[in-house]
């Protein structure tokens, strides 16, 4: 097999690319589960402020309950950046019209009239939240790719949190690491190799959904500004509704053209791949003929666990 053909390791044809009914199927019921998890927050919050407002005799003394006054904001339809964008006199004002406009007329079922309230705006910001699931959900999965892959190499690796900005010593059982991960490091036959996420790179101004570095985890502040030292380019596209397919590949595509244009201008030609969870027929058969015609470096199905796996051994060999 050509070296300079590494899709082949896992890919036979254009319909090997195709997502099946089963694939779509696993992945509605995935994000199903995952809105579900990311909701838990906004449930436990609606229960907490049923109990404090529970204590209210009247609509209007809902106001005098010490610590539920976000809440009774968030009831009244104003979001959390909305909210840092206004004077308390605005926000006592929003709170007054929802009690007199709405929770007042409930009569006795005050409190659960707040509480629906308060679920409807949280479930706006869920709903927003949930717009880009698709993609979060492919980078974890990538990262957890990555990381096994390196684990069963025997290959050490640190990675960068997105809550402290921190790099880690990663210990290859960490828990839910997909979760935090924004960055990824390690070393191979003398070769320093780093990984970010959702880059902005300096040269192109547009957002980059992976960047493999030649380069230490220590030098990628200065190294990302260096087009000589990109390995390799990709584009995740985790959506896996069939319906939004297409879409979801004229974007990458663009995006791929354009910083392999970029490259091109500086006489640079780095690894360019495409991840997807929803592929079909016409799509899959274009990213064939472009990793055929070397346009593209690699893909990969990513409801598909074996592609998935053989494109991280190829990245985390470049």
């Amino acid at each position: 097999m050509p070296v300079d053909r590494p899709y082949r390791h896992h890919l036979t044809s254009s319909k090997s690319l195709v997502t099946t009914y089963e694939e779509t199927r696993a992945g509605f019921v995935a994000l199903a589960l995952e809105r579900n998890r990311r909701a838990t927050p906004f449930i436990e919050e609606a229960r907490s402020l049923k109990a404090a407002a529970s204590l209210a005799t009247t609509p209007a003394s809902l106001v005098d309950i010490p610590g539920i006054q976000a809440a009774l904001l968030t009831a009244s339809g104003v979001s959390d950046k909305a909210a840092g964008h206004m004077e308390q006199q605005d926000k006592e004002e929003a709170i007054k019209g929802l009690i007199t406009q709405f929770i007042e007329p409930a009569g006795p079922n005050f409190v659960e009239e707040l509480v629906f309230r308060f679920l409807l705006t949280r479930g706006d910001a869920l709903g927003g939240s949930m717009r880009n699931v698709g993609g979060a959900m492919a980078q974890r999965k990538l990262t957890r790719a990555i990381i096994a892959t390196l684990s069963v190499a025997g290959i050490s690796y640190q990675w960068l949190s997105s809550m402290s900005n921190t790099w880690i010593q990663g210990t290859g059982d960490d828990p839910d690491i997909e979760l935090d991960v924004k960055g990824l490091s390690w070393s191979n036959d003398g070769r320093n190799r780093t990984v970010r996420y959702n880059l902005t790179v300096p040269f192109l101004k547009k957002n980059v959904d992976l960047c493999l570095f030649n380069c230490s985890y220590q030098e990628l502040s200065v190294s990302y500004r260096n087009p000589a030292l990109y390995v390799a380019l990709g584009e995740l596209k985790g959506g896996i509704d069939p319906a939004g397919a297409d879409e979801h590949w004229k974007t990458a595509r663009t995006s791929l053209s354009r910083i392999r244009e970029a490259f091109a201008d500086r006489e640079l030609s780095p690894h360019l791949f495409f991840v997807g969870a929803a592929i079909e027929n016409s799509m899959a058969e274009e990213i064939w003929r472009q990793l055929e015609d070397g346009t593209l470096s690699n893909a990969a199905n990513l409801t598909d666990a074996n592609q998935v796996a053989s494109l991280c051994r190829w990245l985390c060999n470049l």
